[in-house]
């Protein structure tokens, strides 16, 4: 069984705000990190960029919707675009590329320009059905997760009708007999998010593929 993947949860946060080019660089370039998990939404205009919330209130400290500003507005509060945020993470890290919204062919095509048609060490999650819906038809070769908070045998059937390739939990959902349901369909499992180097092992032992990591365990 090949070693368990270790994902920077929204780049390595610890030293920058979380999903900003300063974050992601230190994700992708920590001593045990295989690879990064960010967040893409879109600005006003269409433009793909990189940040979890809907807002900027909690980590950029202004009360703005994301939607509702341009870019540039968003890059002078430390927001990057994907396609910046792509061209900053080195070409060997994994990527789990997030999609908080339904995906437009701006996110296929910096995706695909990034990475190619059928990337190895890349793949895009969401937890909305309609973004796989979408996916499916721009990016049909890219590998695909379905993010849930829980773990059974529902979620294994819709991952499977998605045509998705796995599914990322949080990582309490995750049991030895979740697990077996995951992989007895032939579907990649991943965790999210863990903050203790005892809890990736468990994770490990049990052969989930990739854990979403914070903290000591990109030590």
């Amino acid at each position: 069984m090949p070693p368990i993947l270790r994902l920077a949860h929204r780049g390595d946060w610890r030293h920058a705000p979380e999903n900003s080019l300063p974050a992601l660089v230190a994700g992708a370039s920590a001593a045990r990190s295989d690879g990064l998990e960010f967040d893409v939404h879109l600005a006003a205009d269409g433009t793909p960029v990189v940040i979890h919330d809907r807002s900027l209130r909690r980590v950029q400290g202004v009360d703005h919707l994301v939607v509702a500003l341009g870019v540039d507005d968003l890059a002078a509060h430390g927001v990057p675009s994907l396609v910046d945020a792509l061209a900053a993470a080195p070409r060997t890290a994994f990527l789990d590329v997030e999609l908080k919204v339904v995906p437009t062919a701006a996110v296929s095509v910096a995706l695909e320009t990034a990475r190619g048609p059928a990337p190895e060490r890349a793949l895009v999650s969401a937890y909305l059905s309609d973004a796989h819906r979408a996916l499916a038809r721009l990016l049909p070769s890219w590998r695909r997760w379905l993010n849930r908070d829980w773990l059974d045998q529902a979620v294994v059937d819709e991952a499977l009708a998605l045509g998705c390739r796995g599914i990322a939990a949080r990582w309490r959902a995750i049991t030895p007999a979740s697990t077996r349901l995951v992989l007895d369909a032939g579907l990649e499992l991943a965790a999210f998010t863990v903050r203790r180097e005892a809890t990736v092992r468990r994770l490990e032992r049990l052969g989930v593929y990739a854990v979403c990591v914070e903290g000591s365990p990109l030590d």
